[in-house]
């Protein structure tokens, strides 16, 4: 009798660990994250700072979970936004079990880079901290490279990969982690994926495709704000998503519909075709320019949008 109740403890034990994943602006995080996930939660643009929040991704295998979270790219900030994703940065180096260190093959390191390595030397030395060097596939000198950045930091350990296009090295990073998952009960539900609602997961599908559209400075002024989900009375019907598009300026208010609204056409249609295909459903996407003057500055507008409080 004694060995059943052994066993059944054994099965009903789980285990479970929080990863961070830091590194500066567009190394590949949110590729990397979505790519352990198997399922797209983060934002991706070729524009650097797309992420702005600690994105959280749950893998749950068995009785093992692990909960990434997707930092923003750490870099010399120019306004209270930067700031508030700095401090994310710093904030979700606290109480963790791993971190993944993304660097970018194709450069050496930079100031942004070293920036990093100090701060990944604060943290707890029984952290471990995994080296990734990432981009290999487009990287001219990815040996050079890679030893400048074992110099700048000693890592437990270090996986040079493509996040994007090597899914075979991602899993093994993924069963590894797994491997060190301290024993803890489940911290989320083991169907979920993300722990952003889906108003705030919708408004960064559209924030992604304004980035991918626009250019210059004019993407990191700009904000969404998903204020109505309405679900679907009947299968026949769409789900109804509106959504504000916040900018800073007059003219880019103009710079974000275009010349004969075919800015915010284009902008719509990207996002609208991610999100039924994410959501495997019809979706009717109605979105709204708004000005508000300066909002990166504005502590009661940044509250209100999530990157502070």
């Amino acid at each position: 009798m004694s060995d059943d109740l052994n066993e059944a403890k054994e099965i009903i034990e789980t285990y479970s660990g929080f990863i961070a994943i830091v590194g500066k602006p567009n190394v590949g995080k949110s590729t990397l994250l979505n790519n352990l996930l198997g399922v797209k939660v983060a934002p991706i643009s070729p524009k650097p700072q797309t992420t702005r929040t600690g994105i959280r991704g749950i893998y749950t295998q068995d009785n093992k979970q692990l909960v990434f979270i997707d930092t923003p790219g750490f870099h010399k900030a120019h306004d209270a936004l930067g700031d508030f994703m700095n401090r994310q940065v710093r904030n979700n180096l606290e109480g963790i079990d791993a971190t993944l260190w993304l660097v970018d093959l194709r450069r050496p390191p930079n100031d942004e880079d070293r920036s990093v390595a100090r701060l990944l030397k604060k943290i707890n030395d029984e952290v471990p901290i995994y080296l990734i060097a990432n981009k290999v596939e487009v990287a001219k000198y990815p040996e050079e490279a890679l030893e400048l950045y074992q110099d700048l930091f000693k890592a437990d350990r270090t996986y040079v990969m493509s996040a994007l296009n090597d899914v075979k090295a991602v899993y093994a990073l993924r069963d590894d982690l797994l491997k060190i998952a301290p024993k803890n009960p489940f911290f989320f539900p083991d169907n979920i994926r993300s722990d952003q609602s889906r108003e705030n997961w919708a408004g960064e599908i559209v924030r992604e495709s304004a980035m991918v559209h626009l250019r210059q400075e004019l993407p990191y002024a700009i904000a969404v704000v998903v204020d109505e989900w309405r679900d679907p009375k009947n299968k026949d019907e769409p789900i109804y998503i509106h959504a504000e598009i916040w900018v800073e300026r007059i003219n880019h208010r103009r710079m974000v519909i275009g010349r004969g609204g075919k800015m915010i056409k284009e902008i719509g249609r990207m996002a609208r075709k991610q999100l039924e295909t994410l959501l495997a459903a019809k979706v009717y996407l109605d979105m709204e320019v708004v000005v508000h003057k300066d909002w990166r500055e504005d502590m009661n507008a940044l509250i209100e949008l999530g990157y502070a409080g």
